[in-house]
């Protein structure tokens, strides 16, 4: 598909759309339908296009928005446009993706990882977590671990539900990741009691941070 414009692109969209794939969304609060593998396949076809990125965001159209982060050139984005980005990006997929597959690589991403962890709308904090999450796994050198545990122990019962996750995520990845923090981050999970109940299918990992932790480093040291 040479030059697509979004009146085509979102006709496509429209026409994959699923009712059923949108009522098993709906429940994890992502209002599409569209099969996600269907629109990585539209993704590939339109190669990336940025300007037509850019225009498939302003629609507000969650699979729109969706389509737009794979084929956009993430080096490509402003700051000031990534963090209007992330205040618009209520649904939590499209949350996901922007951070995983935008923000992570733009040359931005670490000044937006400070001021995003500190912010009062909890959506955008969950945004930081996630960010500082992938530090504590690739690059920990100069992060305060001492100090993010600290924060996790004071904050992270009562956060709302998905800055609570960033941060329950951020507390398993330092118990994985660094040794001499292991047992602190292990104590803080107990102590607080964040997920011990969440329903977790057979052959997965509960995301319990003493459980994950305990388990994946199980799995590493059996290497």
């Amino acid at each position: 598909m040479a030059e697509a414009t979004v009146v085509e692109v979102m006709a496509e969209l429209a026409a994959l759309e699923d009712p059923k794939i949108r009522e098993v969304n709906e429940k994890h609060g992502d209002d599409h339908g569209v099969n996600l593998s269907k629109l990585r396949a539209v993704a590939k076809r339109l190669k990336t296009q940025h300007e037509l990125a850019r225009r498939l965001w302003e629609t507000g159209d969650t699979a729109a928005r969706l389509l737009a982060i794979l084929i956009a050139r993430p080096k490509a984005f402003e700051r000031d446009e990534l963090d209007a980005m992330m205040r618009e990006a209520r649904v939590p997929k499209v949350h996901d993706w922007l951070v995983n597959y935008v923000v992570k690589k733009n040359p931005y991403a670490e000044e937006l990882r400070l001021a995003w962890s500190a912010d009062p709308d909890p959506i955008v904090a969950s945004g930081g977590w996630a960010l500082t999450t992938e530090r504590v796994a690739k690059n920990a050198e100069g992060l305060d671990l001492t100090g993010l545990l600290d924060v996790i122990e004071s904050e992270m019962k009562d956060a709302p539900d998905r800055l609570q996750w960033a941060m329950n995520h951020c507390l398993a990845q330092i118990g994985i990741d660094h040794a001499e923090h292991r047992a602190r981050a292990i104590d803080i999970g107990e102590r607080l009691q964040v997920l011990k109940d969440y329903p977790t299918p057979p052959n997965c990992t509960s995301p319990f941070a003493p459980t994950w932790i305990t388990e994946i480093v199980r799995r590493q040291q059996a290497h």
